[in-house]
């Protein structure tokens, strides 16, 4: 099952074999994100994740830029939060149940990211909350939001300091500071970092790595380590036991131990 078109030419949608890639699609504006194209973006990402054919995600921007964050213009106009008839007046108690930022927390199907320019703000909180960054060397991340009086509000404050430790995370965001794919590489927010015209290549090989494998286990795996996050030792391992319990009983268990006896790449069905 291949996921649906997208509503808006702003997020392009593309599918080959057990793979989707989500590109932010306004280059002219270093692809800000407009209130279409947040909900397009949680509305794929959903889709992707309840999809059991696909079982990794590659997420980039076109042009020379990932994400610029949120369209500044556009929230100063009324447009992205603001209620009806432009007013930035809340009617109601806010909710980002839906919004990307919660959406892609709470996936189990892996994200990579493939940074190909720029990431601030919003855009930056997005490409933290994938699983793997992989960077272009014109990659940087843009720890901006001081500069314009306002937070990380989507997951940055939360993320940074667990991926790179306190102090560093404090250095970024206090002094605004924009970091290049190099540093990016240095200090641990990315994984790894190509040639600009390697990027894609690159992120579809990673992807296509991830697919092979049994796809209950990669999955699994990321839920209990997002779990694991906020629980004891015990419980984790006591969870991941239940989860091995089942997975004994798959049919892609006896695939894989008759792979590796035969000395033979596994083909998993997700079964």
């Amino acid at each position: 099952m291949a996921l649906s078109e997208s509503t808006t030419d702003e997020l392009l949608v593309e599918t080959k074999g057990n793979i989707a890639l989500l590109t932010l699609n306004r280059p002219e504006r270093l692809n800000a994100i407009s209130s279409q194209m947040l909900q397009e973006l949680s509305k794929k990402m959903i889709e992707a994740d309840e999809d059991p054919d696909i079982r990794c995600v590659i997420l980039t921007g076109s042009g020379r830029g990932f994400c610029a964050g949120l369209d500044l213009v556009e929230v100063g106009q009324g447009g992205i939060g603001s209620g009806a008839g432009g007013s930035n007046r809340p009617k109601q108690l806010f909710s980002i149940r839906n919004a990307p930022i919660t959406v892609m927390w709470n996936m189990d199907t892996p994200v990579v990211c493939a940074l190909n320019g720029a990431a601030a703000g919003y855009g930056m909180d997005i490409a933290l909350l994938c699983d793997i960054r992989i960077s272009a060397e014109s990659g940087k991340m843009a720890a901006v939001t001081a500069k314009r009086n306002v937070v990380p509000e989507s997951g940055g404050t939360w993320l940074l300091p667990r991926l790179i430790g306190w102090a560093k995370a404090s250095e970024l965001y206090y002094r605004g500071r924009v970091v290049g794919a190099a540093e990016c590489l240095e200090i641990g927010l990315v994984n790894t970092v190509v040639p600009d015209d390697k990027l894609m290549e690159t992120a579809w090989e990673w992807a296509t790595d991830i697919a092979e494998n049994a796809p209950l286990a990669v999955q699994t795996t990321k839920r209990m380590m997002r779990m694991g996050l906020e629980q004891s030792y015990d419980t984790s391992v006591d969870q991941l036991m239940v989860h091995l319990n089942g997975m004994f009983k798959s049919d892609d268990f006896q695939e894989g131990v008759s792979a590796f006896l035969e000395r033979r790449k596994p083909k998993f069905t997700g079964r």
